[in-house]
């Protein structure tokens, strides 16, 4: 479920029921894979794999054995059709934590691309924080409004100068102040 739901779009935009709910519920979509990532999440990134007979290994660029223990449940997305699900951590080692999978052949370490998200339990729930929620209506609204008139951000008077696409770097910029307490220092880099 979006932190925004189709009706809290529809009011806040004014359109009634001029646009059909799978429309707004894109955007809705939409806002929450923008801003979701940025949230602090107890997750990490997993660069690579390898498997003998139903013994996976997931590989990352930090230290694992500060955030994962053994018997710790975690979700696996994009690992492979063998590693994406639910499992339960069999083996932690430095920089790799093990995990059964229904893989049966072996295969030698080899790099994830794109990497692959290692989600433990996560202590901030999004869709609890009024913050979060009106960050996720602001940025739905605006790609609502994006979609209806892409170049709708305005001209000068005395220049004639348009503003900046609305879609741009800006778009997590007017709703920082609000996140603020919740992002992801992960996220921040550049």
């Amino acid at each position: 479920m979006s932190l925004t739901t189709i009706a809290e779009l529809r009011t806040a935009l004014g359109v009634g029921t001029l646009y059909a709910d799978a429309t707004l519920q894109e955007v809705c979509d939409a806002a929450d894979n923008v801003l979701l990532p940025f949230i602090w999440s107890n997750s990490n990134f997993a660069i690579a794999n390898s498997n003998v007979g139903t013994v996976g290994t997931l590989y990352f660029d930090i230290v694992t054995s500060d955030n994962y223990y053994v018997g710790q449940t975690v979700v696996i997305s994009g690992g492979g059709s063998y590693f994406n699900g639910t499992k339960t951590i069999t083996q932690v080692g430095t920089n790799s934590i093990t995990v059964t999978t229904t893989h049966i052949s072996d295969t030698n370490k080899h790099p994830i691309n794109p990497y692959a998200s290692v989600a433990a339990e996560d202590y901030l729930d999004a869709a609890t924080v009024p913050a979060i929620q009106e960050a996720a209506l602001m940025i739905s609204i605006d790609i609502f409004q994006s979609r209806q008139a892409p170049s709708s951000g305005g001209v000068t008077i005395d220049g004639y100068q348009p503003s900046p696409y609305r879609m741009g770097n800006t778009l997590l910029a007017r709703v920082r102040g609000l996140l603020a307490p919740y992002l992801d220092p992960r996220s921040m880099v550049g």
